[in-house]
């Protein structure tokens, strides 16, 4: 192999799944389809809060934004992998690693802190309701997005940086279907102590905070709720609650699994199937979630839908 400054390799190889070859037909054509529904969900919630003016506030600001972030992560991992169920070459370049990483744990992370701006955003609208449009001004939206990204942007390049600094002289087969920081690791020669904990410092860092912001934000929702006179109240609010809630519980309890738990050998083919999970399944469960859990939502494909027949 061709020696690259520094690094040992000019290309590494993905193994992908585990298991008989015969079945990857099959898995290519499951996994298609969900790419498929996960397009078509996302990019129809953009278009569909972008189109219709009953959802410019700023819960569908932040979810327009999570669709978008959604669609840009997903696909960072999901067509290369379809393409090496069907191809004979698993390779991919030390710069498309890099890329692959960089865009991948960018948008994974924005999605974090948008899921807290969301939680924020109900908090404000069931305890403050008369403030709502006072505290959750467009520009205030626009800040929180801004730090979103940036906060990502930061987390994916420290730990895509310092991972590819490293010497990768064993062997160049990472035992995963995406470039993800843990797997790469496992073949480098230098000492990876720093860099795991640099990992478990940044992306613990990153899901403690957004995830406390998450579940104070609840706390404060459910002590509002409870305190409602009216039962229908209760029920609506309850009711945009609880799409937020499922996303937010799916999308931490996986990401925490893959990042934050002690490593085995033994448990490499079950963080794949985690990876799965927040990686290429959370993000057509979105946009299900939202529309079918979400009364706005249903409305406005009514209203867009009467006009187109």
């Amino acid at each position: 192999m061709e020696q690259n400054n520094g690094t040992g390799r000019t290309e590494f190889i993905l193994l992908g799944f585990a298991g008989q070859h015969e079945t990857w037909p099959i898995l290519f054509m499951v996994f298609l389809v969900i790419y498929v529904t996960s397009l078509m969900g996302n990019i129809g919630m953009v278009l569909l809060i972008k189109i219709d003016p009953c959802l410019h506030t700023p819960m569908y600001f932040f979810l327009q934004h999570l669709a978008f972030v959604d669609l840009c992560y997903t696909s960072a991992i999901t067509p290369k992998m379809l393409k090496n169920f069907v191809g004979t070459d698993h390779s991919i370049s030390f710069i498309g690693c890099v890329v692959q990483l960089l865009v991948y744990g960018t948008f994974a992370t924005v999605d974090c802190y948008i899921l807290a701006a969301m939680a924020v955003d109900r908090y404000v609208a069931i305890c403050n309701p008369l403030r709502y449009p006072v505290v959750m001004s467009q520009k205030l939206c626009i800040q929180l997005l801004v730090g979103s990204y940036i906060m990502g942007f930061l987390n994916a390049s420290v730990n895509t940086g310092f991972t590819f600094s490293l010497k990768f002289c064993k062997s160049n087969a990472i035992n995963h279907f995406f470039c993800d920081v843990p797997p790469i690791l496992a073949l480098s020669c230098s000492n990876v102590d720093f860099n795991i904990k640099v990992l478990t410092v940044f992306v613990g860092l990153n899901l403690i905070c957004t995830v406390l912001v998450v579940i104070f934000s609840y706390l404060y929702i459910l002590a509002a709720i409870l305190r409602m006179s009216s039962a229908e109240g209760r029920k609506k609010a309850f009711s945009t609650c609880a799409s937020h809630l499922t996303a937010v519980t799916i999308f931490y309890g996986t990401l925490s699994y893959m990042y934050l738990h002690h490593r085995t050998n033994e448990s490499q083919e079950q963080e794949k199937v985690a990876s799965v999970f927040y990686g290429i399944i959370i993000p057509m469960l979105n946009p299900l979630i939202y529309s079918l859990r979400n009364q706005d939502v249903i409305d406005a494909f009514k209203r867009i839908g009467k006009k187109c027949f």
